[in-house]
């Protein structure tokens, strides 16, 4: 059984956990921080002033999504056998329903499965850059808004554009 619930402080090392195998488990990804200081990241800045759910199967941690004010999912990772279950879709859907005016995040261009995946959950790709970021990797951001993803609003029918002649 699957409950998705708000993050606790006890939460730091496994998310912790998480993030450090899947860059371990990702050829392409450089390691920029050692795994003591991503779980300091996780204990000071994640979980202390974000909202973050936590997916657990069994009470064991399979994932976590973590949101900021503005609607920019910071973080959003699965352990690698939880991954194709439909856990991302029930964390993401619990964002969009916290942030029904709409959601952004970036990810990398070389991660072609969570592209694949945004995609499929409505969201759509707005710009790219060469890697202006810590990892010096060339990124995407991601924008979902749900008036887009809507095709019977006025504006994905193009009724929202005023013509003046």
């Amino acid at each position: 059984m699957i409950e998705i619930r708000p993050a606790r402080p006890s939460d730091v090392e496994g998310c912790a956990g998480i993030l450090n195998a899947w860059i371990d488990a990702t050829d392409w990804m450089p390691r920029c921080h050692s795994r003591a200081s991503v779980a300091a990241h996780f204990r000071d800045d994640v979980i202390a002033h974000r909202t973050v759910w936590i997916a657990e199967r069994y009470s064991l941690m399979q994932g976590f999504l973590a949101l900021n004010r503005a609607g920019l999912v910071t973080d959003f990772y699965l352990t690698e056998d939880a991954r194709g279950q439909g856990l991302g879709s029930r964390l993401l859907k619990l964002a969009k329903e916290t942030r029904s005016e709409g959601l952004s995040l970036w990810t990398f261009q070389a991660n072609h499965g969570a592209r694949a995946f945004y995609a499929r959950e409505g969201f759509l790709e707005t710009h790219q850059t060469d890697g202006v970021n810590e990892e010096g990797l060339p990124d995407v951001f991601l924008e979902w808004c749900p008036a887009a993803t809507d095709h019977t609003s006025p504006a994905a029918q193009g009724l929202d554009k005023l013509v003046l002649r």
